[in-house]
C-alpha cells in the first residue's frame, strides 16, 4: 500500500489491496439475503429527532472540538476555528431517483439554510449515499471550498460548484483551511454511480489536523492494513469517525462492520471513536439498531472509549460519551 497516490489500470482506479467489490456476479445471493431477511430494517417505531439548537454555534467550542452528526455520514465538524461539512446528504433518498429508494429514518435535524457559515465542504467518494446531487445544488455559486478524491469535481461542477472553489485530491495530497490541513488517505472501497462508470472516480479517507487536535474522517471502507499505515504516518487521532453500518455477508470486503471498525480504531492510534453510516438508512440486511448495539459490546471487549451524541445536537469532544439515543426507538 502507499500513502503518495492510487494506482489506475486503465481508466481505473484500484484498491489499495485486492477487492471483492460486490460485483454482478454476486447480485443473485445478495438479493437472496436481502428476500430472506426477517431483521427489522427500517424502524417499526419513527425516530423522532428533535431539531438542532441554532445558538450553539453562536459560541465557539471551549474545547476547539465539536460535532454534530447529521445522520449517516453527514457531519457538521467544528475545529480549531474552522466549520467542516461531510459527505453532506439532505434528500430523502440516497438514489438516482427520488422516487424510489433507501429513504431516510429521520429528516435532517438542522435545515441546509440554518448551517452555519462553512469553511469547507469534504466529499468522500461518489456514491449516492455519499454525493447527492440536490444537496451539492444548494451550495452552487457559493464561494465555499470542497475537496474531493479525483474526478468528483466533475459532478461538482456540473451542478453549478465554482470551478475556481474544487480542489481534486489524490491519495497522500493535502489541501490547508484555516489552520488545518486536510489530507486524503487510502481507503478499500469503490466508486460509481451507475453499472457502467464503477471506479472512474476515486474513493478516500481524509485526516483532519489543527493546531490542536488531529481527527480521522474515515468515510467508507473495509478492512485493510492501511489503517496500521495511516496510524503511524498521522496518529495519534483524538477522534476517529468511521463506518459501522451496510454490511453483509456477500461484501465483506468494501464495508467493514462493528468487529473491523473497532479493529481499525484500534491501529490508526484513535483515543475516542465515533460511529457513522448506521441508523439513517436501510442499505442492508440488518437491523437499522444492529451496528449501534454490536459496537457497543465490542468496544468494551476490547477497552475502547466510545463517542456516539445524539443525531442532530452538537456535542463537544471532551471524553467518552454514549447518549444511547436509538435505544428509546428499539422494539420491545
Amino acid at each position: 500500500m502507499s500513502l503518495t497516490g492510487a494506482q489506475k489500470k486503465g481508466r481505473k482506479f484500484l484498491n489499495p489491496i485486492p477487492t471483492d467489490e460486490a460485483g454482478l456476479g454476486t447480485m443473485i445471493p445478495i438479493l437472496r439475503e436481502y428476500m430472506n431477511n426477517k431483521a427489522e430494517n427500517v424502524p417499526k417505531t419513527p425516530l423522532t429527532i428533535p431539531q438542532t439548537d441554532l445558538s450553539v454555534y453562536q459560541t465557539p467550542p471551549a474545547s476547539g472540538l465539536r460535532v454534530t452528526w447529521v445522520g449517516h455520514s453527514s457531519l457538521l465538524i467544528e475545529i480549531d476555528g474552522i466549520r467542516i461539512l461531510t459527505d453532506p446528504v439532505w434528500s430523502r433518498r440516497v438514489s438516482f431517483s427520488q422516487s424510489f429508494g433507501p429513504k431516510r429514518f429521520f429528516e435532517p435535524p438542522l435545515a441546509l439554510a440554518d448551517l452555519p457559515p462553512i469553511d469547507v465542504v469534504i466529499v468522500s467518494h461518489d456514491h449516492y449515499d455519499h454525493l447527492d446531487k440536490a444537496t451539492i445544488k444548494f451550495f452552487a455559486g457559493k464561494p465555499i471550498p470542497f475537496i474531493t478524491p479525483m474526478g468528483v469535481c466533475n459532478y461538482l461542477e456540473d451542478w453549478g460548484i465554482l470551478k475556481n472553489y474544487t480542489n481534486e485530491v489524490d491519495w497522500g495530497d493535502s489541501v490547508l483551511i484555516g489552520d488545518c490541513s486536510i489530507t486524503a488517505t487510502p481507503s478499500r472501497h469503490f466508486s460509481g454511480r451507475g453499472i457502467i462508470n464503477r471506479n472512474e472516480t476515486l474513493w478516500a479517507s481524509f485526516v483532519i489536523k489543527g493546531p490542536q487536535h488531529n481527527i480521522f474522517f474515515g468515510a467508507d471502507s473495509g478492512w485493510f492494513p492501511g489503517f496500521a499505515e495511516i496510524g503511524e504516518a498521522f496518529g495519534p487521532f483524538d477522534l476517529t469517525m468511521l463506518e459501522i453500518g451496510a454490511y453483509g455477508q456477500h461484501w465483506p470486503d468494501i464495508h467493514m462492520g462493528p468487529d473491523n471498525a473497532t479493529n481499525a480504531h484500534l491501529a490508526l492510534k484513535g483515543n475516542l471513536m465515533m460511529p457513522l453510516h448506521w441508523a439513517t438508512f436501510n442499505l442492508a440486511p440488518h437491523a437499522w439498531y444492529e451496528p449501534g448495539e454490536r459496537l457497543v459490546n465490542f468496544a468494551e471487549q476490547k477497552n475502547i472509549k466510545l463517542f456516539m451524541p445524539e443525531p442532530g445536537k452538537p456535542t463537544e469532544v471532551n471524553g467518552p460519551y454514549n447518549s444511547l439515543w436509538w435505544k428509546r426507538f428499539m422494539s420491545k
